[in-house]
């Protein structure tokens, strides 16, 4: 079975997504790891109450973060890695040494880069009067957002759309995205 880990460091809804469609049986993938940056991520307590192994690793807990984060993929066997609004830039030696994907709220390569996440995409979008926008799942490289894309999924703006329902309907629209993706790795 395909063993995946999770790096998020605040709620981790990607995570969330994948766990839902594990209890409705929709995939073959067993999540065996959860890692934040944040020791007072949601998504840390959610990986406890699933009784999935869950560790906080950033530069207080350990002199080199992404080497402990390679030990812990080593020690669980991970095939993928899945970044659920992990707000850390991984290393190369991470990057090239493991299948990593990540979620990117737009449609890549617009909208990508270093400080474009979350609402600063969909202020971006919205100022630029994008008629489209949508999801990216993507490899993770040693660049942000720069990775061969492997899923996008567009949605319809409204004339009249704001920020927190356009987040509201990326954030739908990336939960089926990303289950998508992983029935077909």
């Amino acid at each position: 079975m395909i063993k995946v880990a999770v790096l998020a460091s605040h709620n981790g809804s990607g995570f969330d997504a994948l766990y839902e469609a594990l209890i409705k049986k929709e995939l073959n993938i067993e999540l065996v790891l959860v890692i934040s940056n944040n020791q007072n991520a949601l998504v840390l307590q959610n990986a406890t109450n699933y009784a999935i192994d869950n560790f906080v690793v950033n530069s207080k807990t350990d002199a080199n973060p992404d080497e402990k984060i390679a030990l812990l993929l080593k020690e669980y066997g991970c095939h993928y890695v899945f970044l659920s609004g992990y707000m850390k830039k991984l290393s190369s030696d991470l990057t090239g040494e493991f299948k990593i994907i990540n979620s990117h709220p737009a449609l890549l390569p617009k909208y990508g880069g270093e400080g474009m996440y979350g609402r600063y995409v969909h202020e971006a979008v919205i100022k630029n009067r994008e008629k489209i926008s949508g999801v990216t799942l993507h490899e993770v490289n040693e660049n942000y957002d720069e990775g061969k894309i492997l899923l996008q999924k567009e949605l319809l703006l409204n004339g009249d759309e704001s920020v927190d329902l356009l987040e509201k309907k990326i954030k739908k629209l990336e939960q089926i995205a990303i289950v998508e993706l992983f029935k077909n790795i």
